[in-house]
Order: structure tokens, then sequence, then C-alpha cells
């Protein structure tokens, strides 16, 4: 069973999320545990607070050591060889998440993953107890929340037993190949005097393949040609899309 856990001063927003779709299948099969923690059941004083004023002054608040530290720690264990787990902050400053990077996390170990919001968090979080720092994408969300489900789930339909047909992920954008995934067609044949392509209809599954290997890779380079290689004819598999986070 692969493990996640949530540190967020917001569990409510992952409620819906967790019941939902694939993410909650992969739970009641019993193939993913996923869990959301209050950060605030770690704060000592009376208030819950989990915020302060920046030293050197500026807009806003930064979370504090106290009780992010303690909480990451408690939920992952210390910082070092012996932490079982990774601790993921997800952050503008991160790494970019791709394909690659997903197919990466659902080999292994178990994540907690932590969610900041205000202006961050205190520099001494990210020495004392963080392993990475991952980006969904170059913008600024006010947390971490959503490109926490972000990584959930592009995490959890990688698992096996998770997707009805494990061999659609061979097929889809950023899956080797062709970068971006062409064109997809059902019923009805035609549909507003919109035809169906007469290729995909022909049973020849040589030629289909043929085909939407060549629109896939046109569409790549129409729409993301940074992604294709500088012959044009492979793309580059470790280069993703993305999204972001705060």
């Amino acid at each position: 069973m692969f493990k996640i856990d949530i540190l967020t001063i917001f569990p409510p927003l992952f409620s819906t999320f967790l019941e939902t779709a694939f993410v909650a299948s992969a739970r009641k099969q019993g193939v993913a545990e996923v869990e959301a923690y209050d950060l605030r059941e770690w704060a000592e004083d009376r208030h819950r607070s989990v915020d302060d004023s920046p030293y050197g002054g500026g807009p806003g608040m930064v979370m504090t050591p106290e009780p992010l530290v303690p909480a990451i720690e408690a939920l992952a264990g210390p910082k070092g060889p012996e932490r079982i787990g990774r601790v993921i902050y997800l952050s503008p400053q991160g790494t970019p998440l791709n394909q690659a990077k997903l197919m990466d996390l659902a080999q292994g170990p178990p994540l907690l993953l932590v969610c900041g919001r205000y202006e961050g968090i205190d520099q001494r979080v990210l020495d004392l107890a963080v392993d990475e720092e991952i980006s969904i994408g170059d913008y600024v969300l006010s947390g971490g929340e959503v490109p926490a489900m972000v990584l959930i789930e592009g995490i959890v339909r990688l698992l096996p037993g998770v997707l009805g047909n494990p061999a659609s992920i061979q097929t889809e954008s950023f899956q080797g190949g062709a970068v971006l995934e062409g064109p997809q067609y059902t019923r009805p044949p035609i549909y507003r005097a919109l035809s169906v392509p007469e290729i995909l209809r022909s049973g020849d599954h040589a030629a289909i393949e043929a085909w939407r290997q060549k629109i896939a890779q046109t569409r790549t380079l129409e729409r993301r040609p940074e992604l294709m290689d500088p012959a044009g004819a492979k793309a580059v598999g470790d280069t993703g899309s993305s999204e972001q986070n705060n």
C-alpha cells in the first residue's frame, strides 16, 4: 500500500477530493492510504498559531518553525538517513513537476506533503525537516493544497490496479513516444457534419498506430515544440508540462 500524508491548516479541503474518482477507488481497494493532518494540532499556544510577521519587515505573514518542524518529525521522523519516507514542500521555487517525476515518486517511499500558506514558510523548516521542494508551474496560488491534490492524483493513478486498463497509461501525453497524445473519437461516426477519420474505422491496426504517431508528433510540434528533440522526430521524455502553487 502506498502511503501519502498531507500536512495542512485546511484538512476539510481534502474531504471531497479523497472520496472521489481514482483517489477514492485506490483507498477503497487498499492500494493507497491518503490522510490529511491539521498542522494546528501541533500548535502549543491557546490561539493555535502557525504564523508570525517576517524578520526584516515585508508584507504578509510567514509560517513558523513551531509547530511545523515538530509536526513533520511526528509524521515522518527526523530528517536524515533513518527517515523512511520523503517530505515534500509544495513551492513555486521547487523542481518543476512532470510525468517522469510522478513515475519516480510512485515507486516510493511514502510521502508527506507539506502545504504552505501566507507568504511561505521559515527557511529553517526547509533546512531542518524538508527533503525536496516541488512546483506545479510558474504561477502563485494562495496555498499548497491544490498543488498537493495535483501531485496525489498524478501518483495514485499510476499505482497498480487503480486504472481499469493499465495500458492506457502508455498512450498518454508525456508517456514516452510522442509527447502529446493525438485526438480521440467515439460514436457517432458523424456529428454535426464532422466525421471520424476514415483510418480509425478501417480495422487496420498497424495503419491506425502509424497515423496516431504521426498526428501526435505534428500536434506536439505545433503546440509544444520545446518538448521535441532538435531532429523533431522524437519527444524528450523527461520534460513535462506544469501548473503551480504557493
